[in-house]
Parts: structure tokens; C-alpha cells; sequence
């Protein structure tokens, strides 16, 4: 069994920062990538970053310059620090991880249950 578990989600202002963390648990031998989506009201969930295990990084054109994904493996946890949030990001954001539960096992990919991010004066 594993889960995953968002926080730091909240209503900001325009120009305002938050903080996301997802925290994986459960039965885990090894954690690789890890993501962060967003789905806003009416459209398609979306990637807005990923993170290697070994700290290579990615994100969407969107994001870029504003949004920063982290990760600390020793807490099997990731972050996206977000600045200059911008209304058009209100969204619900979602923690994804692939995951080893075992050596041998295969490779699944676990969703957190989502967080709400408002952004709105």
C-alpha cells in the first residue's frame, strides 16, 4: 500500500508565492520520478513539472522561471515552490510518483489526492 499525500494549498493573490509538498508512505523500496499536475475547472490535467531521482528537472512553458519542483529523498518527498502565481494557475494540483514497492516489482505510478490552488484578489 502506498500514498500519497499533498499540503500547502490555499487562496493567494496575484503575485502572491505558495509552497506545495507531497510526501509519499507506505511500502516503498524506491521512489523515481516525480510530478506535479494541475487541473483547472472545465480543462485536461496537465504536467507542470517532474524531477528525476538524481534532481533533473522539467516543466511546462507555462511555469518556466516562476515554478520550481524539488525533491528530498531522504523524507520520499517533492515540492513545487510557486511564485508570481498568476489567476490563470488556480487550479487542482496533484503529486505523482513512480514507484518500486519491491526489487523486482514493476513500476506503478501513484496519484496524490489533490490540493486547491486559488489564486484571486
Amino acid at each position: 500500500q502506498v500514498q500519497l499525500v499533498e499540503s500547502g494549498g490555499g487562496l493567494v493573490q496575484p503575485g502572491g508565492s505558495l509552497r506545495l509538498s507531497c510526501a509519499a508512505s507506505g511500502s516503498i523500496f524506491s521512489i523515481r520520478a516525480m510530478y506535479w499536475y494541475r487541473q483547472a475547472p472545465g480543462k485536461q490535467r496537465e504536467l507542470v513539472a517532474g524531477i528525476t531521482r538524481g534532481g533533473s528537472t522539467n516543466s511546462s512553458d507555462s511555469v518556466k522561471g516562476r515554478f520550481t519542483i524539488s525533491r528530498d529523498n531522504t523524507k520520499n518527498t517533492v515540492y513545487l515552490q510557486m511564485n508570481g502565481l498568476k489567476p490563470e494557475d488556480t487550479a487542482v494540483y496533484y503529486c505523482k510518483a513512480d514507484i518500486l514497492q519491491t526489487e523486482s516489482a514493476a513500476l506503478m505510478g501513484y496519484w496524490g489526492q489533490g490540493t486547491q490552488v486559488t489564486v484571486s484578489s
